[in-house]
């Protein structure tokens, strides 16, 4: 792979990266100059139980730390924030991060940006997440309907990243409207969650007759979508679900949720996005 890519570019080599979930530690997955990100910087943390704390200086990054599996405690400017399942943390630029294993080990993903201004930190509960229908969404109707949960976005005051959970619901082939990021985001990321024997096919395209990237998409994999649109379909039976993530272009004044351009030829119904739609 190029040292550097074209932002824009969309081919496996620049917008794929598999198994980021195989892997003790702290690693990264999605590094810009490597991949097709601007901003955007996505890798795991996974520790056993009884392994030593990884420890870690953000520099000029916001952070957001998302328990996927396990339990973990993070500790950072003087707080202990304790992570279940799903459950968030963000933390401001400058900072010093301690993560640690609970009982029963932790996998946590690590999304971050570089931003100029330094926000709170803040702790999100998923349970409060779920509770609450600005941040937790059902979008479409079957058999593409879709279970939306914004972890990090309109809760947080943050300068760059998003990042949240979709839960594929009544899967039974496409699902979704054919959606395409705003222009100023222009870098989102979809982590599959499909355990074995689960699969999926994920699409990125500007031209639907003369798709960029047809990827088969497995657990852990990470697909990078930095322009066109993006359906994708689960194997019969089963379900796609991932943790997306995204960094807007300009610090504050871009990072907005849920305002997209559908593919024309699907516009009627609109997203499904609407009641999460702004800042």
């Amino acid at each position: 792979m190029n040292e550097q890519v074209e932002l824009n570019s969309i081919s496996k080599d620049t917008c794929f990266v598999g198994a980021t979930n195989v892997g003790k530690g702290r690693r990264a997955a999605v590094v810009p100059g490597k991949t097709a990100a601007r901003y955007l910087h996505y890798g795991r943390i996974t520790i056993d139980a009884g392994d030593a704390p990884i420890s870690f200086d953000n520099h000029d990054h916001e952070t957001g730390l998302i328990c996927l599996n396990g339990d973990a405690e993070v500790v950072t400017g003087g707080e202990t924030y304790q992570l279940g399942q799903y459950d968030s943390v963000y933390v401001p630029r400058d900072s010093t991060i301690e993560v640690r294993a609970g009982a029963n080990g932790c996998d946590v993903a690590e999304v971050s940006a570089p931003v100029s201004n330094k926000y709170p930190a803040r702790f999100v509960s998923y349970a409060d997440v779920r509770a609450n229908p600005k941040l937790h969404i059902i979008a479409g109707k079957p058999p593409a309907e879709r279970d939306l949960n914004v972890l990090i976005g309109a809760n947080v005051d943050a300068g760059r990243i998003m990042a949240g959970l979709h839960f594929q619901l009544r899967a039974t082939g496409l699902h979704g409207r054919r959606m395409s990021t705003r222009a100023c985001w222009r870098k989102p990321i979809c982590l599959s969650t499909c355990p074995e024997p689960a699969f999926g096919v994920q699409f990125v395209y500007t031209d639907p007759a003369r798709p960029e990237l047809v990827q088969v998409v497995r657990e852990g994999d990470c697909v990078l979508m930095p322009q066109g649109y993006h359906p994708n379909v689960a194997a019969p039976g089963t379900q796609i679900n991932f943790l997306w993530m995204m960094a807007a272009i300009r610090e504050g004044e871009d990072r907005q949720y849920g305002v997209v351009n559908v593919q024309p030829e699907f516009a009627a119904g609109g997203s499904g996005l609407e009641a999460a739609a702004g800042k």
